[in-house]
């Protein structure tokens, strides 16, 4: 019986390579995107290493809550899922809303992973052992711990704000990862480090995308972020293909893989209370799964 995976934003860069990985692990892939070229290009090198079923491409664009709603719904027609990787993620340069009305840096780092995660979750644990890996930042580090509303105060800063969506996203995981103990489903955080991706290239060449403190530093900021994103999706790709198949993590859960692909500590503000209860209280809010949870 093949067993699934299913990567978002799988048809290039960091996505590509996470895809590729679990392909020549044996698992049957679908990977999700917006452009049907790029899906086309991406399941033909998808094949080319599979050994697993037939590798195949969704289209779809994860900034619309409906379409993330679709797409569950497509994907659990076709039965049970061994491991879901949430590998979407934007950076912006100006704020930017989604169709729904919502800030899209935190519509698309957080609330699409945890509404397309919480909807899938019948479909895991008819597969478990099962694994659910959504993709970290270290960006996190820059981002304020403030979620009593979709969008912290002060001005609109691309690399803060994708930081403190990536934060409520970890806390999210973490959290997930205690209430799922025990059902057959684990729950992984992967930081993969950086890579030179087009989200990369697109966004972390701008000063906007810094408060004015750090634009005062920006020739050392921008090397900064040269260096951290100078290497090889492939190499970025290894922390959520170890999250989602390596054997060693068997019947663990919770965990945040670095971009070593070896378990490191969580950045302490993922598991605060207060933030937690404020990151779950405004997804469900933004995000209603309609059942009570």
């Amino acid at each position: 019986m093949e067993q699934r995976a299913v990567v978002t934003a799988g048809t290039g860069g960091i996505g590509l390579e996470t895809a590729m990985g679990l392909a020549a692990y044996g698992l049957t892939v679908t990977v999700v995107g917006r452009d049907a070229e790029r899906g086309a290009r991406a399941v033909e090198r998808i094949t080319a290493v599979a050994t697993g079923g037939k590798p195949q491409f969704v289209a779809t664009d994860l900034a619309s809550l409906g379409n993330v709603r679709a797409l569950a719904a497509q994907l659990a027609a076709k039965g049970p899922l061994k491991v879901l990787v949430n590998n979407v993620g934007a950076m912006f340069t100006d704020r930017q809303q989604t169709v729904d009305g919502i800030e899209a840096t935190f519509a698309v780092n957080h609330l699409s992973p945890y509404l397309l995660t919480e909807l899938l979750l019948d479909q895991l644990r008819a597969d478990g052992p099962s694994r659910v890996v959504n993709v970290s930042s270290g960006a996190i580090r820059a981002a304020k711990r403030t979620f009593d509303a979709v969008e912290p105060p002060g001005a609109y800063y691309g690399f803060h704000w994708y930081g403190r969506a990536k934060l409520a996203n970890l806390a999210y995981t973490l959290d997930l990862a205690e209430r799922l103990r025990g059902s057959g489903i684990t729950v992984f955080a992967a930081d993969p480090g950086g890579a030179a991706t087009d989200m990369t290239n697109d966004t972390m060449s701008s000063p906007k995308i810094v408060s004015p403190t750090l634009r005062l530093l920006w020739p050392l900021v921008r090397r900064t972020f040269e260096r951290s994103t100078a290497g090889p999706a492939s190499a970025a790709a290894r922390s959520s293909i170890v999250a989602a198949t390596d054997a060693s993590l068997d019947g663990q859960t919770g965990l945040l893989i670095g971009p070593q692909a070896h378990p490191v500590p969580a950045f302490r503000g993922s598991t605060d209370s207060r933030t937690v209860d404020d990151v779950l209280g405004l997804s469900r809010q933004l995000a209603p799964l309609g059942d009570g949870r």
